[in-house]
C-alpha cells in the first residue's frame, strides 16, 4: 500500500458519521444560540495556542525533510488563525474583556491535551497519518458552519475568516504529508499506531463538539 492508498484509507474508516456532531448542523441551520459560537471562539483560542506550540515541537522532532515541513506548515497556519477568532466572539456577542477572561472546559480541551500528549510519545510518520484523518473532518464541519453563519446570523467575512481558513482545501499541506508518510513506508515503516492515535483524536474531537452541546 502507498501513501495515497493509507491516507484514504485511514480517513474512510474514521470518519464520524453523518449524526455524530449535533452542534455543527445547529450553527448549519440557525438554530444554534449565539452563545454556542462565542464559547466555540473562545475554547479554539486555547485550543490554537496549545497547537501551535505542539505542531512546532513535532517539526523539530521530526528528522524527515517533508515531516518536518509539513509540521511547520501546521504551526504557521495556527499562528495565522489565532488573531481571527476574537472578530468571531464579538460577533457572537461576547466582549473582548470575556474572551481574553474565558475559562475553558476540561471536554473541549482534551483534544489538544492529546495532541501535546502524541507529540510527546508518538512517531511522527503515525502522528501524520492521524491527524490528516482528523482533518477531514475538521474543514467539512468548518465549512458547514462558515455557510451557516452567514445565512443565518448575518456574520461578515472577518467573523467568517477562522472557519473559512479550515473550510480551505492546502494542497501543499497535502502533498507534505503524502511526501513524508511514502518516505517512512519506502524506508520500512509500518504504521503500528496511527489507526489507534486517529480514533483517540478523532474522539476527542467529538468530545469537543459534544462539551460545547
Amino acid at each position: 500500500m502507498n501513501a495515497k492508498e493509507l491516507v484514504t484509507r485511514i480517513r474512510t474508516e474514521l470518519h464520524p458519521g453523518e449524526h455524530d456532531n449535533l452542534v455543527v448542523k445547529l450553527i448549519e441551520t440557525g438554530q444554534a444560540p449565539r452563545a454556542v459560537i462565542a464559547t466555540f471562539a473562545a475554547e479554539e483560542n486555547h485550543i490554537v495556542s496549545s497547537d501551535w506550540r505542539t505542531f512546532l515541537a513535532l517539526a523539530s522532532k521530526a528528522s524527515e525533510p517533508n515531516a518536518r515541513a509539513f509540521f511547520t506548515l501546521l504551526a504557521g497556519g495556527e499562528e495565522l488563525v489565532l488573531p481571527m477568532l476574537e472578530p468571531l466572539a464579538n460577533a457572537a456577542g461576547m466582549s473582548s474583556k470575556d474572551f481574553h477572561n474565558y475559562e475553558p472546559f476540561p471536554g473541549c480541551q482534551a483534544y489538544p491535551a492529546y495532541q501535546a500528549w502524541m507529540a510527546l510519545n508518538g512517531e511522527p510518520t503515525d502522528v501524520i497519518l492521524a491527524i490528516l484523518a482528523n482533518f477531514t473532518a475538521w474543514g467539512g464541519y468548518c465549512a458547514r458552519m462558515a455557510k451557516g453563519l452567514r445565512e443565518h446570523y448575518g456574520f461578515d467575512d472577518e467573523a467568517c475568516a477562522f472557519v473559512d481558513f479550515f473550510a480551505t482545501p492546502a494542497p501543499q499541506l497535502e502533498e507534505r504529508a503524502i511526501a513524508a508518510i511514502q518516505a517512512s513506508l519506502d524506508a520500512g515503516w509500518q504504521p503500528k499506531h496511527a489507526w489507534r492515535y486517529g480514533r483517540l483524536l478523532q474522539a476527542y474531537e467529538l468530545q469537543f463538539w459534544s462539551t460545547l452541546a
